[in-house]
This record gives structure tokens, sequence and C-alpha cells, in this order.
């Protein structure tokens, strides 16, 4: 019997005043802006379109809906090629709606970096290696290669959920050079935290600081996943994963829902 686990982050209304005022940037990426229509409300448009009264409807109530603003990386969310440049591998980039299903449903692994919880730092080749070694596998062709953190335990307004390990440019490209085609993360973001980011290149003044991760996919196809969540719940490998974006015509990212499907 195969089981599902979900590992799509559950979208919430963040409070503003609740976010930390130094991430404010990343609001948008996190916290839907979301106008609920209750069913009083409701009943009013229903009227409007039957010319009818309240009385009409079941208890008085109509229907219930939810007008949304969202950026298209707000929460789990799927990165097409198009998100690092306009090319990839020298030909024109991918768009998420020209994402083939078949490459975004694929034999996983879990790679453990929960160690590094908290710490900012980058995952090197040498850390990759050595969670592969740990469970005995084997990196092919289309694989997906998930990096579990843990940071989808800390609570939204959490500063430290924002100072999670990430990815370098030289670990992103021995992934896809393995064969992986897509790499997926429970923390914000695939790269280490921009703020760390940013200091390396203020104080260094070298452009390989500059989101050089998610850059090194510029010379080969790869789907980055992020805001991933429940990792610890998956064997370390030996299932597959579906991640299938919003079919966003030109986009460079779409909201996700990503399931586990679990022998």
């Amino acid at each position: 019997m195969t089981k599902l686990i979900d590992l799509t982050r559950p979208l919430e209304v963040v409070k503003k005043e609740t976010f930390p005022q130094q991430l404010m940037p990343l609001y948008r990426i996190i916290s839907p802006e979301v106008e609920f229509v209750d069913h009083a409300a409701g009943a009013k448009i229903m009227g409007e379109i039957f010319n009818c009264g309240s009385s009409e409807l079941p208890e008085g109530e109509g229907w219930a809906e939810e007008n949304l603003q969202i950026s298209t990386h707000l929460g789990t969310h799927v990165d097409a090629p198009w998100h690092y440049g306009s090319t990839c591998a020298g030909e024109k980039a991918r768009t998420v709606d020209e994402i083939p299903l078949e490459s975004l449903y694929c034999d996983s692994c879990v790679l453990n970096f929960s160690h590094l919880k908290g710490s900012g730092q980058g995952i090197t080749v040498e850390d990759l290696k050595r969670a592969l070694d740990k469970i005995s596998y084997t990196i092919k062709e289309g694989d997906a290669c998930l990096i579990r953190t843990d940071h989808d335990k800390f609570a939204l307004n959490d500063p430290v959920r924002y100072h999670y390990p990430g990815m370098i440019r030289e670990s992103a490209l021995w992934l896809a050079e393995q064969g992986a085609k897509v790499g997926g993360t429970d923390a914000t973001g695939w790269d280490r935290p921009f703020h760390v980011m940013v200091a390396d290149y203020a104080s260094s003044k070298d452009k390989k600081f500059i989101w050089d991760a998610h850059y090194a996919h510029r010379e080969k196809e790869f789907y980055v996943v992020q805001q991933l969540c429940s990792l610890e719940k998956l064997p370390s490998s030996g299932f597959k994963v579906g991640f299938f974006p919003l079919r966003l015509t030109g986009a460079s990212a779409a909201p996700a829902r990503v399931v586990a499907f679990v022998d």
C-alpha cells in the first residue's frame, strides 16, 4: 500500500506587525494577502446574479470565496530555469509551464543536514558526498535530492527560520552533474541566506557570492523547489515525489502541491 506524505507548507496569513522588520523583503514569499469573502457577502453577490433575496438561499447564506494576491514564489514552489536567467546551457530557459510533468515525478532521496540547523553556512560537495555515503545512495539520472534542514519547524516570524544552511555554486552544480534534475529544501531558500551572501559580498566585493547556487543552474537545467516541510517523515530513499506547480504561462515559478509516494 502506498502512503501519501504531504511535503507542502500550509499557507497562512502572517500579521505584518509580527514579522521581523529586517526580513520584510521576504514577507511576500512567506505570507499570502487574502481577502476572505464570507457567506453573508457571498449571499449579496448571488443576490445580484440571481436577482433574489437572501431568504431564497439556504440559511440565508451564499458561497464563500477568497481573493488572493501572491508571489509566484510564495510558500512551497517550483523554480523554473527562467528564474535564474533568460538562457540555460545556451538555450532559451524554460518557464514553469514548459517543464515536462515527467521531470517533476522523481525517484528521491533525503540528505539530512539538520545538524547544521541555524548555522547559515554553505553545504559543500564534501558535505553532500558524506550525506549520500551515510544512506548508501548513488544519485541517478532524473533524481530529486531533498535537503533536510528542519528549518520548517521554526515559526514563520522567528528570525532563526531564515538563518538556514544552503547550497553554494560548487555543490549545486555537483548535484546536477551527478544526474539530479530536482533539488528541494525545507528552508526558505536554496542558496545560503541572503543576509549571509550580502555580508560576504560587501566585505569582499567578489561577485561569486551573489546568489551563486541559483546562478549555477544557468549552466545545466535543474529545477529548484523551496519551502518544503515534513522531510523527517520520509525514508532516506526508495520513494517518489511529485512536484506539480500551477500551470502559469510564462512564469518563472509557481506554487506547488508536493507529495511523496512511499510504499
